[in-house]
């Protein structure tokens, strides 16, 4: 599914001059999640309130549904050896392209010796084995895994040898500037808590800021939360190389809105309830599954939707999103949800009152 809104609108208006400081290198603590700061942006008005996460509790009623994508990362990195040299090898599981045939793009490191045709082994014992069948970026390779013990035999395979990872903040545009994430401490603090369906390369920022206490205090609000599976790829962090918005294409991303979450959103809307999305990935699920405007149906499939203002917004009311790097999709859809303008106000505002950025930083009601 393509964005068919065509518009004028410019990369070049969603730059601007982030200072490196003001990037949130990691996220915050598990335990101080509801702590955060959070900008609270009124699109009637332009009013901007400056409060603390634990704040939204405040913007929601009774009977109003938050919207959360229930996707969590996938152990996707691979240690090797290259066949032959036993040179080190990295392998970056981007998607998989064929469960029959074990064939899956990647991403691989050092990529300029990485050829098709080469074999790549996995595990101490070598009893994973891979081979490069094509090229399809400046670092990225389809591979097909040389197996034959059964699909489920292999993901649980792929699980014991792979690990999470995430891409490093300071290259957006070079996509194997990845790290492993190690300790355990660590790895909670990068897991959302209502993450259940594994899958996704990147964490989705905006559900970093709940907690389980979050969730319980929603509870006796008698605010619903309703899921949504999208896997968030690595094609969020390609540069957006035309200046047209309307010829960029985004990277096809796995997702499943089913008909209990479709039910609940759309009996909320009959009956006037508000529906907030938590970040960009669920709002990108939520308008693939649109069949007439305002109206869910059932979806299960891949969507490669490309949001860009300006857009008309069948769903949600409200938008729970970070502080995107300049040029990001993710600017962008949060900028047609707010306005163009005002969001680009907003988060000028958010430089100078310091808010953290990116996947990491602090976060942003949009009304």
């Amino acid at each position: 599914m393509i964005n068919t809104i065509y518009s004028n609108m410019k990369l070049s208006q969603f730059d601007y001059k982030l200072p490196k400081e003001l990037i949130a290198e990691r996220p915050i603590r598990w335990t101080d999640r509801d702590e955060t700061r959070l900008m609270v942006l009124h699109r009637d008005t332009g009013v901007i309130e400056h409060k603390q996460f634990k704040d939204l509790l405040s913007y929601v009623q009774k009977d109003d549904v938050m919207v959360v994508n229930n996707t969590c990362i996938f152990p996707a990195l691979l240690k090797g050896e290259k066949e032959k040299t036993g040179a080190e090898i990295t392998v970056f599981l981007v998607r998989e392209l064929n469960p029959e045939t074990y064939l899956w793009d990647v991403v691989v490191e050092p990529a300029r010796k990485i050829r098709i045709g080469n074999k790549l082994y996995f595990g101490d014992d070598a009893s994973l084995v891979a081979e490069v069948v094509d090229n399809t970026t400046s670092r990225g390779r389809t591979i097909r895994f040389l197996f034959d013990e059964g699909h489920d035999a292999f993901m649980k395979k792929i699980r014991s040898m792979g690990t999470p990872s995430l891409p490093r903040e300071e290259k957006m545009d070079e996509l194997m500037e990845i790290r492993r994430i190690s300790k355990a401490e660590e790895i909670k603090d990068h897991a959302v808590c209502f993450g259940t369906h594994e899958g996704s390369c990147i964490t989705p920022s905006a559900g970093l800021h709940f907690s389980k206490i979050m969730l319980k205090k929603l509870e006796i609000l008698d605010v619903k939360v309703a899921e949504v599976t999208l896997h968030a790829g690595m094609g969020n962090f390609k540069e957006i190389e035309v200046e047209d918005l309307s010829k960029h294409r985004m990277d096809s991303e796995e997702m499943n809105v089913s008909e209990e979450t479709c039910n609940i959103i759309n009996k909320a809307r009959q009956d006037g309830h508000k529906i907030c999305c938590v970040g960009t990935t669920a709002m990108k699920a939520l308008e693939s599954a649109v069949t007439i405007p305002g109206k869910l149906s059932p979806y299960k499939g891949w969507s490669n939707k490309f949001i860009f203002p300006p857009y008309d917004f069948s769903i949600a009311d409200m938008m729970i999103t970070n502080f995107h790097e300049p040029c990001t999709s993710m600017l962008i859809m949060a900028s047609a949800f707010a306005g163009a303008d005002l969001l680009m106000q907003a988060y000028q505002v958010a430089i100078k009152e310091k808010y953290k950025f990116s996947l990491y930083g602090d976060a942003m009601l949009i009304l």
